[in-house]
């Protein structure tokens, strides 16, 4: 097993899941960090699924914080590979969670709104119920718990709707069917707020930095950008901002089966997280664009 190391014998800031679209965007802000340590670990140098590689890993590695961006995301196949979910995203972040707690390392974990069902149609609290609607959101409520409980001083961050210039995602997905498609079909009825991993990367290294500055801060936080919009209207505004042709027909979830249930409001309440920033949390459009201006730069490079 190869992984990329830190800086000789000192404690690691260990981000697991480093080669997704979370993962690559820490990566790519350490580097205004150059006096922090880290080590990026892909899913194939660190995986989740095999409890004796991470029993090995902390054996030879002396960690000083966990960032798990590790997960298992494919929302559809999860239904038919439940064993598999659960492994990685519950079994997996309990693992690493315990050995943090045993060396006195910090422990971020990366979560999902679809620990929620969608029901409630308001700006969704971490105080409220949760009721995951799919097999994903199961095995990420469980990885929730499964942190908190192995170390209690776990920071658990709930995001949604996540794209990047890095990876694959809702925003490259359409660019791409902009450039094959005269016409798509998005559904309308689903509501959330996007949220651009570049802006949830350094709210994770902000927290990182302040706790290890003293700062106390575990339990649960809710992370996007702010506002509210559809799968339809995201589709819109990425359409616009490139200047396609492409036509959008909005089309109700009913008319697009998937495999996996989808909660129909996923809007996350950001007032908690955000009374601890810095700055205020960019709206989704501002940081659709940035996204947007990155990816022409890389095509044009």
């Amino acid at each position: 097993m190869h992984i990329m190391t830190g800086k000789g014998d000192q404690p690691v800031i260990l981000v697991t899941g480093s080669g997704g679209q979370l993962g690559s965007e820490l990566r790519r802000l350490s580097d205004q960090y150059p006096g922090e340590n880290f080590l990026f670990a892909t899913r194939a140098e660190l995986p989740l699924n095999d409890p004796g590689a991470i029993d090995a890993f902390f054996s030879r590695h002396s960690v000083e914080a966990c960032i798990n961006c590790a997960a298992y995301t494919a929302v559809d196949r999860a239904e038919s590979e439940p064993e598999s979910a659960y492994l990685i995203n519950a079994d997996g972040p309990g693992l690493l969670a315990a050995h943090c707690h045993a060396q006195g390392a910090r422990f971020i974990h990366i979560s999902t709104d679809y620990v929620y069902d969608g029901s409630i149609h308001r700006p969704l609290k971490e105080t409220d119920a949760v009721g995951p609607v799919n097999t994903y959101g199961a095995s990420k409520l469980r990885g929730e718990e499964e942190a908190l409980r192995r170390h209690p001083g776990a920071l658990i961050i709930r995001t949604s709707w996540v794209y990047s210039s890095f990876g694959n995602n809702f925003v490259k997905t359409m660019l791409r069917l902009f450039s094959e498609r005269d016409r798509i079909n998005v559904v309308n009825d689903q509501v959330g707020s996007p949220t651009s991993a570049a802006d949830l990367a350094g709210v994770i290294l902000e927290f990182h930095a302040s706790i290890r500055a003293g700062g106390t801060i575990s339990g649960v936080f809710n992370y996007c950008n702010t506002g509210i919009t559809t799968w339809y209207d995201f589709a819109v505004a990425i359409r616009d901002y490139v200047h396609s042709g492409c036509v959008i027909s909005p089309v109700p979830t009913a008319q697009y089966p998937t495999p996996a249930k989808r909660p129909a409001y996923s809007v996350l309440d950001t007032s908690k997280i955000a009374s601890l920033l810095k700055d205020p949390i960019p709206s989704w459009q501002e940081s659709l664009h940035k996204c947007l201006d990155r990816l022409t730069a890389l095509r044009s490079a």
